[in-house]
């Protein structure tokens, strides 16, 4: 798919000069950087799905826990 965006000049410029860098096209280095920035905030879909159990902590032991404070 192609997206049509605006840049400022001196951020083309550095992402020119980092892809001649690179030995890589602009367009490539521009694909990576947006797929770092969305891998980086990213939400695991397990603590998406599990809400306060997506720490680490399995369902079965919240509830001993939580029933042992009974």
């Amino acid at each position: 798919m192609r997206a049509l965006i605006d840049l400022p000049e001196d951020d083309l410029s550095l992402l020119t000069e980092l892809g001649h860098r690179q030995g890589t096209s602009r367009a490539a280095v521009v694909r990576e950087a947006i797929h770092a920035y969305l891998a980086a905030r990213r939400t695991p879909a397990e603590a998406a799905a599990f809400g306060l159990w997506g720490a680490g902590e399995d369902g079965l032991a919240t509830q001993a826990r939580m029933r042992a404070e009974w």
